[in-house]
């Protein structure tokens, strides 16, 4: 490989990794369609290479996040039970599946990304407890800038489980953290503040890409030359996004992303549908 090669690969993971982490959606939904579009690289490879990058990008953003009281642990661990039960079946699938419709799924959920990233980000409080949440003590609290101490409480833990479920088939299928997925549904199912629901996201999609990325090991579609560049991208590009994240609003960030997102999703529909 030459050395303008890998230093694309380094370079982009950066970008994709700053992304991923102040927006809470894994670097993946920007790596995949670089490597496959922009290089020309087999879209399994380039799925598995991708995996092992949101390991990276999930440990760098989810110590800061960490750091600052954001993540909900309790809550995490028991919604990685679905995710990690919806990654395996996701590997199961994606070795019958043809390249070609990966390419049209993965255009579709970058439109859905995209329609996602549009919507106003508002806070949706819980008002009542869900008994799994009391049981369990999920109910959080983090403090905000200004040294206001927010309690919040969690709702529907069932169908917010369900739907981690369908986030880790995704993963494994298109090689991406479903960060956006995972983010609506604690935001708006289960009624978790933005701030804990990206937070969480972020400290969840590496232990969903662990799953996945073992599965494709075993296989050999990894390769150290591809993953090897992206991954040290996306550490650095992840922790420079975890450490803006708290400081600044993300909305001019987000509607840039949403129009990357929107060209990307048609390359990639047109290659699947080609």
């Amino acid at each position: 490989m030459s050395t303008m090669y890998s230093t694309l690969l380094f370079s982009s993971a950066i970008f994709a990794g700053f992304l991923g982490s102040l927006l809470g959606l894994g670097g993946g939904i920007i790596i995949v369609p670089i490597l496959t579009l922009a290089l020309g690289i087999d879209i399994r490879f380039a799925i598995a290479a991708s995996l092992i990058s949101i390991v990276a990008t999930s440990s760098g953003a989810a110590a800061s996040f960490l750091k600052d009281h954001l993540t909900n642990l309790r809550l995490a661990v028991l919604l990685e039970v679905g995710t990690v039960c919806g990654a395996i079946v996701g590997f199961l699938l994606a070795s019958s599946i043809n390249s070609k419709f990966l390419f049209i799924l993965f255009g579709f959920f970058l439109l859905f990304s995209a329609l996602m990233m549009l919507r106003k980000k508002e806070d949706h409080r819980a008002d009542v407890d869900h008994p799994w949440s009391e049981k369990l003590k999920l109910a959080g609290q983090y403090t905000e800038k200004n040294g206001q101490l927010i309690h919040y409480k969690i709702a529907s833990v069932p169908l917010g489980l369900g739907l981690m479920f369908v986030a880790g088939i995704l993963s494994a299928l298109l090689g991406i953290g479903s960060g956006i997925f995972k983010v609506m549904a604690m935001d708006g199912v289960m009624k978790i503040p933005m701030k804990v629901s990206s937070a969480t996201s972020n400290f969840m999609i590496g232990v969903t890409a662990t799953a996945s990325a073992g599965a494709y090991f075993l296989r050999g579609d990894i390769r150290p030359e591809i993953a090897c560049p992206v991954s040290v991208g996306i550490i650095i590009g992840s922790w420079v996004g975890a450490r803006v994240m708290p400081k600044m609003p993300a909305a001019t960030i987000r509607k840039i992303f949403v129009i990357v997102l929107s060209i990307v999703s048609v390359q990639m529909l047109m290659k699947g549908f080609k």
